[in-house]
């Protein structure tokens, strides 16, 4: 089909209910769940998905008895509608908060090493200055939240820098560098033995992140470094609670951001071992859209972020 014709039925026909319809049945992989989120009749919701259909001349989505499954059209269509939503979402919060002051929304995505410490203390300077800015969280691997970062789903990503080729419209600022310590239970049989190196750990049971990510590559590469295998048949796993369990039950030993550790060594949980850093300290930032002005709310925790993240930094200068 030629663009420009596209492009006229897409402008002419997308009304924005249909947009919110497409994004639901995309989510639900069932059109009757999707009319029922919506308040409508299934008949009327599947008519709209087959005037879409017909009027751009594809196929949105393949059915069968189990439902609906986005087709390569229907997936770019999907995306796009996403971020359309997104941005008049956005534009609403702006005028909200323009009208209130104060008010607004931030979603944000965390990965580990800024759960502990950087983003709460973030957010509550953002409550005590701005106490009706709603903050949604959402935490997981980087891949997952990098992929809700690009459609909008997150305004602001919290964590480990990501390597981020330019091409993927992203872009991050370090805001400061976190070190990595290896950690055990309080009463391990290491613990209290001095200057530990790696080849006194490598036939330890240890936990690590997963391969894909960039700390796990960086510990491998502290052990290569060595000239030592990297520890054989690990738990891979970036739950800091199942984490935290396993290493108070049994003498497994893993590597965390310090101040994740802090906070369990305040309580006893947890403690260091003694030995020096296997890796350069990691930075740490947020990744944002390249080219996307942010809303007013997640600028008032970017900002807070950078004032928590200096106080961070002051506190490494008198630790290494």
């Amino acid at each position: 089909m030629n663009p420009n014709i596209l492009e006229h039925h897409l402008v002419s026909r997308l009304k924005f209910k249909y947009l919110q319809l497409l994004v639901t049945v995309g989510e639900q992989r069932n059109i009757f769940k999707a009319a029922q989120i919506h308040n409508m009749a299934q008949p009327a919701a599947t008519k709209i998905i087959r005037d879409i259909e017909s009027a751009l001349n594809i196929e949105l989505f393949d059915r069968s008895s189990r439902g609906v499954t986005p087709t390569l059209y229907g997936e770019v269509l999907i995306k796009h509608a996403k971020l359309i939503l997104s941005q008049v979402k956005h534009a609403s919060e702006e005028l909200s908060s323009l009208h209130g002051g104060l008010s607004g929304r931030v979603t944000v995505g965390s990965l580990l090493a800024a759960s502990a410490t950087l983003l709460p203390n973030a957010i509550n300077r953002l409550k005590k200055n701005r106490p009706n800015v709603s903050v949604s969280l959402m935490e997981g691997t980087g891949d997952k939240l990098l992929n809700a970062l690009k459609i909008d789903d997150l305004d602001i990503m919290v964590g480990r820098i990501p390597e981020v080729p330019d091409e993927d419209g992203l872009t991050n600022e370090i805001l400061y560098h976190e070190p990595v310590v290896i950690v055990t239970r309080a009463d391990h049989p290491l613990q209290g033995k001095k200057n530990l190196a790696l080849a006194d750990l490598v036939d330890q049971q240890w936990i690590l992140p997963p391969r894909e990510t960039m700390l796990r590559k960086e510990i491998d590469m502290a052990f290569h470094r060595d000239g030592l295998d990297v520890p054989v048949n690990p738990i891979e796993s970036v739950s800091i609670l199942t984490n935290r369990t396993l290493l108070k039950n049994s003498d497994m030993i893993t590597a965390l951001p310090l101040q994740v550790v802090l906070t369990y060594e305040e309580i006893g949980l947890l403690k260091r071992l003694d030995m020096p850093l296997i890796i350069e300290p990691g930075p740490i930032g947020v990744t944002l859209r390249a080219h996307r002005q942010l809303p007013p709310a997640a600028d008032y925790l970017l900002d807070s972020l950078r004032e928590e993240a200096a106080k961070l930094t002051a506190r490494y200068k008198d630790l290494y």
